[in-house]
């Protein structure tokens, strides 16, 4: 009777060294997994930050700028048709033409009159400048903000791809030429996918227009 105690005791001592354990070595993996992942959240969220800093404003965007503690400078305000933002005080600043990190140093410059050493944020709150066009045999059709590099295929996935019956071989992008003429890019789907023909991938530009037949 003793000899079986003695060995149930053993039993159950073994099993909870185990589970602890185990149990460690699993929390220790998960916390190295979350180690390696942090960075690479870091550079993506750092990455994604310096693309929106080389944003080029343009008319008709709206842009959020964020003054530290100083609510009457904190405001939205449209990118006007003539590429100027207006601000309390400051007046009227030049947007259009400048990147988000540009027009953020020009504020800090232009309110250092009334606030010291003030801490100023710009962000593109609504991209409306820039844009293009799908048109035709996609899932979904219509006008999409240009917010960076944009290719045919980029434009042909967000798109949401090709309906059932879309000539793929015969897509083509619309573009306005400096002198006013429009011209006309053609684009192998079929052949891209397989790695050739990539020279047609161009990248968009705004008020393009990608037609799928």
């Amino acid at each position: 009777m003793n000899r079986s105690k003695a060995m149930m005791a053993r039993i159950v001592s073994v099993t909870l060294t185990v589970t602890l354990f185990t149990g460690f070595a699993f929390g220790q993996a998960a916390q190295q997994d979350k180690s390696k992942a942090a960075p690479e959240m870091v550079k993506q969220s750092a990455d994604d930050k310096s693309k929106s800093d080389e944003y080029v404003i343009g008319a008709e965007d709206i842009l959020s700028i964020v003054v530290w503690k100083e609510p009457d400078f904190t405001r939205t305000v449209p990118v006007r048709p003539d590429g100027m933002i207006s601000i309390p005080l400051a007046g009227d600043i030049k947007a259009a033409g400048l990147t988000v990190s540009q027009l953020q140093e020009n504020l800090k410059k232009q309110l250092t009159a009334f606030v010291a050493n003030p801490e100023v944020t710009v962000s593109v709150q609504e991209f409306r400048s820039k844009k293009f066009n799908i048109v035709g045999q996609v899932n979904k059709p219509g006008a999409y903000p240009l917010t960076g590099r944009m290719t045919i295929l980029d434009a042909i996935a967000l798109a949401g791809g090709f309906k059932d019956f879309a000539k793929s071989k015969k897509v083509y992008v619309l573009r306005t030429s400096a002198d006013g003429k429009q011209i006309r890019l053609p684009f192998n789907y079929n052949e891209v996918i397989k790695g050739n023909q990539m020279n047609t991938n161009i990248d968009l530009e705004s008020r393009d227009t990608v037609v799928v037949p």
